[in-house]
C-alpha cells in the first residue's frame, strides 16, 4: 500500500515538473511577442497584442519552428482572464450617461447586430464558410472573447481570427479619417478624457492593492469556470467567469480586479498566439481564397452601421460623429481612442459599445448552439 501511495506521489510529481517545464519553454516565444508588441503599439498599430501574436504563431507554424499547440492550463488561464476582462466592461454607474436616448440607441444597437448577422448568413451562403465561422467572424465587438471560445462552439478559430481582425484592423484605420472629415476642428475634451494607455508596468491589476486584486481576480476566475461548467455554458471558462466578473461589477460587491498593463497584454498575447499556430499551408490557401469575400462582408458591415448612425441623427439629440463612434462594429479600444481625441460624449460612446459587446459575448454563441454548430453542417 506504502507503495502504490509512493508511486502515485511520484506519477504527480513527475506529471508537475513536465508541465512546468512545458509552461517555461513557452517562455522564449510569449516574450518575444510581447516585446514586439510593446514595438507595434507605438506604431499605432491596432490590436497590437492579438496581432502580432497571431502573425508570430503563424509564421513559427509554417516554418516549423513550432509543431504543438500550447499547454492547456495556460490557454484555459488566458480564456478566464479574457473573461473577467469583458465582464468589467459593463459599467452600470455610467448608464445614467445615455438615459435619455436608451430606447433609440438600444433600437439602432440591435438592428446594427442584426445587419452583421444577415451579412454573416449571406457570406456563409455563398462561401465555403460554415454558419458558425461567418457569424463569430462578423459579429461586433468582443474579438478577443469571440475567437477564444470559437473552438468551443464549433467554429474554426483560424478563420474566426482572421475575420474579426480585419474588422478591427478596419474600423481602426478608418474611424479617425471619418472624424477629422466631420469634425475637422475638433479639440479634445479634457473632461471626457480617459486613459487608455498602458498603466505603470508593475501594475498587473486596475487597483491599488496589486495582492488583494489578484487575489479576487483569482477568485472570480475560479468561480466563473465553475459556475460556466455547472450551468453548461458553450464556453463554460471564459463565459461564466465574464457573468460572474460583470456581476460583482454591477453589484459593487468586489471591485479593483480588472487585468490591466502587462497582465492584460500578455492575456491577448496567449489567445493570439494559441490561434496563430493552428495556420498550415493548406489553412493559408483557404483563407487567401476568402479574403475578398470578408473583406468586402466587412466594409458591408461597416457602411450599414454608418448609415443606422446616420438615421439615428434624426431621432436623438447627438452628432453624426458620436452616433457613428457609438455604433460602428468593434475595435472598442481604437473607437474609445478617437472619441477622446475628438471632443464627443465620451460616456455615451463608451456604454454603447460596451453593453453591445457584452450582449454578443454572451448570445452568440448560444445562438450558434442553436443553430446546430458543433456539427459544422454547411450552408
Amino acid at each position: 500500500m506504502t507503495t502504490l501511495a509512493s508511486r502515485t506521489i511520484l506519477g504527480i510529481q513527475q506529471r508537475h515538473a513536465l508541465a512546468a517545464r512545458d509552461l517555461l519553454r513557452w517562455a522564449v516565444p510569449l516574450g518575444a511577442c510581447y516585446l514586439l508588441a510593446e514595438l507595434a503599439e507605438t506604431l499605432a498599430v491596432p490590436a497590437p497584442q492579438l496581432l502580432v501574436s497571431l502573425l508570430a504563431g503563424a509564421v513559427l507554424a509554417l516554418t516549423g519552428a513550432v509543431r504543438q499547440q500550447m499547454p492547456r492550463p495556460l490557454t484555459r488561464s488566458s480564456h478566464a482572464l479574457v473573461g473577467a476582462l469583458m465582464g468589467t466592461y459593463l459599467n452600470l454607474s455610467t448608464l445614467h450617461s445615455i438615459a435619455a436616448s436608451a430606447i433609440p440607441f438600444a433600437v439602432v444597437t440591435v438592428a446594427s447586430v442584426g445587419i452583421c448577422f444577415g451579412v454573416a448568413f449571406a457570406l456563409a451562403r455563398i462561401t465555403r464558410l460554415t454558419v458558425p465561422d461567418s457569424l463569430l467572424g462578423l459579429t461586433p465587438g468582443g474579438s478577443a472573447a469571440i475567437v477564444a471560445c470559437a473552438d468551443e462552439v464549433g467554429a474554426d478559430a483560424r478563420l474566426v481570427a482572421f475575420a474579426q481582425y480585419i474588422r478591427v484592423g478596419l474600423v481602426a484605420f478608418t474611424a479617425p479619417f471619418i472624424a477629422f472629415a466631420v469634425q475637422p476642428d475638433a479639440p479634445a475634451d479634457p473632461d471626457n478624457a480617459i486613459t487608455l494607455g498602458l498603466p505603470h508596468a508593475g501594475h498587473l491589476i486596475a487597483a491599488s492593492s496589486q495582492f488583494s486584486g489578484l487575489l479576487v481576480l483569482a477568485a472570480i476566475c475560479a468561480l466563473g469556470g465553475q459556475l460556466g461548467r455547472r450551468l453548461s455554458l458553450p464556453a463554460p471558462v471564459l463565459l461564466g467567469t465574464m457573468l460572474v466578473a460583470a456581476t460583482a461589477v454591477a453589484t459593487s460587491a468586489v471591485s479593483g480586479f480588472t487585468p490591466s498593463g502587462p497582465l492584460r497584454d500578455l492575456v491577448f498575447i496567449v489567445v493570439g498566439l494559441e490561434v496563430g499556430l493552428r495556420f498550415t499551408w493548406p489553412v493559408v490557401r483557404h483563407v487567401g481564397r476568402l479574403l475578398p469575400h470578408i473583406v468586402g462582408a466587412t466594409a458591408l458591415v461597416c457602411l450599414a452601421c454608418a448609415g443606422l448612425a446616420w438615421l439615428a441623427t434624426a431621432f436623438l439629440e447627438t452628432s453624426f460623429l458620436e452616433a457613428y463612434l457609438a455604433t460602428t462594429p468593434g475595435g472598442i479600444n481604437a473607437v474609445l481612442a478617437t472619441a477622446a481625441s475628438t471632443g464627443v460624449n465620451v460616456p455615451l460612446v463608451s456604454t454603447v459599445q460596451s453593453l453591445r459587446l457584452f450582449a454578443v459575448c454572451l448570445l452568440v454563441p448560444f445562438l450558434i448552439r442553436k443553430l446546430g454548430g458543433s456539427a459544422r453542417t454547411r450552408a
